[in-house]
């Protein structure tokens, strides 16, 4: 019995505006975000929703609060669908990486499975962790609906599952803040059978200030 998830990533923080690494920092959305998560909300009004969770987070928190009014629903967080821990570099900008820590920064730039930021996690640690938690909420609520808010780097995890890519690499989907996706776990005890049926739909969002991007695949050195 398939498990259909309404994902999101959290709306605009100041952070993402100055593209630091925000990581488990609890960073509240900025005026925009909360835009971002108002039509969010009312694009949301008419899902038959079941079940709201989010990352503890501040920013997602705030993000899943207009949709959490409009659905008459209790928000359930969940500490396991946190981004990515990036360790000491929490808080900073690239540019400030490369002159603080250049040797965390040249091994990042290889974007390897397996590396991680000094006392972080790596991305092999980090994809471990939100697919068991998207499982767990799959089995917990098989055949629901179940609405998701969290973080950028989760929906990265979800959609390289779901393309069968590797961990290694840059990011190579779109991921807006406050995007609309929608997934489907055919079956909790195969947590690669992920089915996206809805990608980065901004729809809601198309009269709004462009939105900030990382391109993590600028910094790829050419061979």
């Amino acid at each position: 019995m398939s498990t259909e998830i309404i994902l999101i990533r959290h709306g605009e923080t100041d952070w993402n505006r100055e593209l630091r690494f925000q990581g488990h920092i609890d960073v509240p959305l900025n005026d925009l975000g909360h835009e971002q998560a108002r039509r969010l909300g009312l694009r949301l009004a008419d899902e038959p929703v079941q079940h709201l969770i989010s990352s503890d987070l501040m920013r997602a928190q705030q993000t899943a609060a207009p949709a959490a009014r409009q659905l008459e629903l209790e928000i359930v967080t969940s500490a396991a669908l946190r981004e990515q821990h990036f360790g000491i570099v929490e808080g900073m900008r690239a540019d400030e990486i490369q002159s603080l820590h250049p040797r965390a920064w040249e091994d990042w730039l290889q974007f390897r499975e397996d590396h991680a930021m000094p006392e972080g996690e790596s991305a092999r640690q980090f994809h471990a962790r939100i697919i068991e938690a998207l499982v767990g909420i799959a089995t917990a609520h098989a055949g629901q609906k179940v609405l998701v808010v969290t973080h950028g780097g989760v929906l990265d995890m979800v959609w390289r599952t779901a393309r069968g890519l590797g961990l290694n690499g840059p990011r190579q989907s779109e991921i807006p803040n406050a995007g609309f996706n929608r997934i489907r776990l055919a079956d909790a005890a195969a947590p690669e059978r992920i089915e996206i049926v809805d990608w980065a739909d901004t729809r809601h969002l198309a009269d709004l200030p462009p939105q900030p991007t990382y391109d993590q695949s600028r910094h790829l050195r050419k061979s």
